[in-house]
């Protein structure tokens, strides 16, 4: 009767709903600055902002373990917050790229006020393009110049973040389309290989690590792509009552431990469930080999009220196994926005008993029949509590990856990183929170995870990583 009883407990454990985060501290805070430029020298003339085409900036959209301290960090569709021209939405013919960055963790000197010290650089610049020809726009009557960049050769069409290079005949998620705005990236489990989700199309691509050549297209379903195109987002909004929300298509990119399936989320819900000011956004499977998808609901917490919406927003889906994940959820609010950030918050979820929706549209329909989600970590207040300002706090945290163990006191401790995106804005000239300026870079900080909150956690293993044993603080 022991050893029954035994059994059914630790089995009552294992289905158990996750419970809320013990022990879950900010361990280092490290940046690279948002003037520099990164490594593409060949994009380094000024594009049609004036904005130099390789400023290192916004790379904290999507950020993913390559092993050991080696990370991949993908900024989004480029510079487009100094307006220039609002028929394009200030988008310019910024080559998409991923960046190579080296986050070096080390014990601190005794008396600092966390227990390591990031280190972040700059390894590589990879550009991103198709072997293919691309669909783009001749801005004839946009007051912009052909978007075909001048960088172009044969067997080489570079994407680009310009809003109009799109084929308007086709629907959004066309993959000719020579538009891309990355949000989420992973890595293969061969080392050899990224993936990367985009606002979009929604288009979710396989791309060649070493040369940034597209080499594989996930078709999603035609629920997610709008049917009449627009440069500028809130005419395209208008002008559509179903598919994503300009500017809000698949945010976030998980990769199973296994490497057999990724998993993305969209920003915020479609059009036909209710736009930004539904409840319920959309998570989607997509099987590697096969291409097949399965969806499941998300249920959003802040959303306000229908008459003082909040505009609720999923940054960042990451794996903790096959079946649960960490969802970055957020406001936009915080350094970059002028304003304080509250509402930053990372969840648990869990796709085991959830139920599938690929045939079931609407808010109303979607209710009850979201996937499960637990408070894991909440940010603002884990790093007011470490005594940043709310309105010091980047207003855009989206990237999250597990990293390499560490040990404190003794104890064995999971890493977590979150990057920010910058806006490619380095610095704040003035806001009513800085009259002064201030510097705004590309942030990461470095959160310890005891192994009892997420003790079913597998880590993703990359191809060629060597094991090393878990990076040890200096005793205190």
């Amino acid at each position: 009767m022991l050893k029954i009883n035994l059994i059914l407990f630790l089995l009552a454990s294992f289905f158990a709903a996750p419970a809320a985060n013990a022990e879950v501290k900010l361990v280092a805070i490290g940046s690279l600055s948002g003037n520099i430029r990164d490594l593409s020298s060949k994009t380094s003339a000024p594009l049609e902002s004036g904005v130099p085409g390789n400023l290192l900036g916004g790379f904290g959209s999507g950020l993913a373990y390559a092993g050991r301290n080696t990370f991949i960090a993908i900024p989004d569709r480029g510079p487009n917050a100094k307006a220039y021209n609002s028929a394009v939405d200030d988008t310019t013919s910024y080559i998409n790229r991923f960046q190579t960055i080296r986050l070096k963790l080390v014990p601190s000197q005794l008396g600092s006020a966390l227990p390591f010290t990031l280190t972040p650089s700059l390894i590589a610049t990879t550009l991103l393009s198709s072997k293919n020809p691309l669909y783009y726009g001749t801005g004839v009557g946009l007051g912009v110049p052909s978007g075909v960049p001048a960088l172009n050769a044969k067997n080489t069409y570079y994407f680009t973040g310009r809003s109009d290079n799109f084929d308007p005949t086709q629907i959004s998620t066309d993959p000719n389309d020579a538009r891309l705005d990355p949000e989420g990236v992973r890595v293969s489990n061969d080392g050899k290989s990224i993936f990367i989700s985009d606002e979009y199309g929604p288009y979710v691509y396989q791309f060649n690590r070493e040369t940034g050549k597209r080499i594989k297209v996930f078709t999603l379903n035609s629920k997610f792509a709008v049917k009449n195109l627009n440069p500028v987002g809130n005419i395209e909004i208008s002008n559509n009552t179903s598919g994503r929300v300009a500017n809000k298509g698949m945010e976030g990119l998980a990769i199973t431990p296994n490497g057999k399936t990724l998993v993305g989320i969209i920003q915020s819900p479609l059009l036909q469930d209710g736009g930004t000011n539904g409840a319920y956004t959309r998570i989607v499977k997509i099987d590697i080999a096969t291409g097949a998808t399965q969806e499941y609901a998300y249920q959003l917490d802040n959303i306000g009220t229908s008459a003082k919406p909040k505009y609720p927003t999923v940054s960042e889906i990451l794996s903790i196994n096959d079946r649960e994940f960490l969802v970055d959820e957020r406001d936009g609010k915080g350094l970059g926005d002028g304003s304080q950030a509250a509402f930053k918050k990372i969840y648990r979820i869990d796709l085991r008993n959830a139920q599938e929706v690929s045939n079931i549209t609407g808010e109303s329909n979607l209710a009850g029949k979201a996937v499960s989600k637990t408070l894991f970590l909440d940010v603002v207040a884990t790093l007011t509590k470490n005594g940043i300002k709310t309105e010091d706090i980047p207003a855009k945290l989206e990237g999250l990856a597990f990293g390499p163990d560490v040990v404190i006191n003794r104890v064995i401790k999971h890493t977590l990183f979150i990057s920010n995106d910058n806006d490619f804005v380095g610095t704040i000239t003035s806001d009513a929170f800085h009259p002064g300026g201030i510097d705004n870079p590309n942030k990461f900080f470095v959160f310890a995870i005891d192994t009892t909150d997420i003790p079913n956690f597998v880590p993703q293993k990359i191809k060629g990583e060597i094991e090393y044993p878990a990076l040890r603080e200096r005793e205190w």
